[in-house]
């Protein structure tokens, strides 16, 4: 079995080295790795950086937006299972093995990763968290999503995600930008497809040190998840309806 690891990046010259370094490190018995670095046309060195440690790289002449460059990395990987990687040090790829081995098992075909599942934030004393308006923004992604879609996970912005190749063959994605996982997740929910959550590791990085993500891109996932709903099936699965028509 082999695990494709996408690592979409736009930037990143301080972290890159660091967390290729952590992810070549991880060992999964009786999976083989496929590491790929998507540089969302970068204006820094983290394609050189990335290339000098042996990892492959495809490079965006123009930058394309987070989801736009998963996209590419999905075209252009070959695994039984997709991973997504952020290219910060923010998440711990030794979580992989919980978060792929329910698809490995058989007892579901994608995975959230959660930040909630085992941690709770605190907003006061000496390891408060900065990020309380990223909370309550989170929160209410997640309850919005689990409302309108009948689901009752936890963390839909987390970046580990999982997702069994065949699974994502069947969908196609229009999101460009961050709200390309709210896209999937939402369209893999209208599927009925079977979803399980796992707890993973958190630790979060200030904007002074390159974090992107603000309070602009969540009301774009807010649109993206009620547009999502309410329209209609055969909007939702396009990919499997082509393939059957084919």
């Amino acid at each position: 079995m082999k695990l494709s690891i996408i690592i979409p990046a736009y930037n990143e010259e301080a972290t890159i080295a660091e967390i290729l370094r952590r992810v070549q490190a991880v060992q999964l018995e009786g999976i083989q790795k496929e590491i790929l670095v998507v540089d969302d046309a970068s204006a820094d060195r983290t394609a050189s950086i990335a290339s000098s440690a042996g990892i492959r790289v495809i490079r965006h002449e123009h930058n394309k937006g987070k989801g736009g460059a998963v996209k590419t990395g999905i075209a252009s990987t070959t695994g039984d299972i997709v991973l997504i990687q952020d290219a910060d040090l923010e998440y711990d790829p030794r979580d992989y093995t919980a978060v792929i081995q329910p698809i490995v098992s058989g007892a579901a075909v994608a995975v959230m990763g959660s930040r909630f599942l085992t941690n709770r934030l605190a907003f006061w004393g000496k390891n408060r968290s900065p990020y309380f308006i990223h909370y309550l923004g989170n929160k209410t992604i997640v309850t919005i999503t689990n409302l309108l879609y009948g689901q009752s996970f936890t963390d839909y912005e987390g970046c580990y995600k999982a997702f069994s190749r065949s699974l994502l063959k069947q969908i196609e994605i229009t999101a460009n930008g961050f709200e390309f996982d709210n896209e999937l997740m939402c369209k893999i929910f209208r599927n009925r497809a079977t979803v399980m959550e796992v707890p993973i590791h958190y630790q979060p990085r200030s904007y002074a040190n390159g974090k992107k993500i603000t309070w602009r891109h969540g009301l774009i996932m807010l649109r993206t998840i009620v547009k999502w709903r309410l329209l209609s099936v055969d909007r939702v699965a396009v990919q499997e309806t082509r393939s059957a028509v084919a």
